[in-house]
């Protein structure tokens, strides 16, 4: 098992910046993928940005450039820097790790960006 726990959610204006993080704890293999998804209200829940032990990432077209994950394999967080931020990335923004093929996820942090 893999327990989650993210911080960093708030409200901010449009245009500002926020850093979410997310402390992993358990059964934790450095070989896991980790990431962070988002689920606006009424929508379903999509990634944002992805990172593989070694480092790699992959990004929603709709954030690349503004936003970045970078992970400790030291401390077994993940984080995302978020900037020049949008009313529509308004949503619950939810850790996740894939681990032999088991998703586990956090509890959300909520993230507004008001205009």
């Amino acid at each position: 098992q893999v327990q989650l726990v993210e911080s960093g959610g708030g409200l901010v204006q449009a245009g500002g910046s926020l850093r979410l993080s997310c402390a992993a704890s358990g059964r934790l293999s450095r070989t896991s993928a980790m990431g962070w998804y988002r689920q606006a209200p009424g929508e379903q829940r999509e990634m944002v940005a992805v990172i593989t032990s070694g480092g790699s990432t992959n990004y929603a077209d709709s954030v690349k450039g503004r936003f970045t994950i970078s992970r400790d394999n030291t401390k077994n967080t993940v984080s995302l820097q978020m900037n020049s931020l949008k009313t529509e990335d308004t949503a619950v923004y939810y850790c996740n790790v894939n681990q032999y093929g088991v998703n586990y996820w956090g509890k959300g942090t909520l993230v507004t960006v008001s205009s």
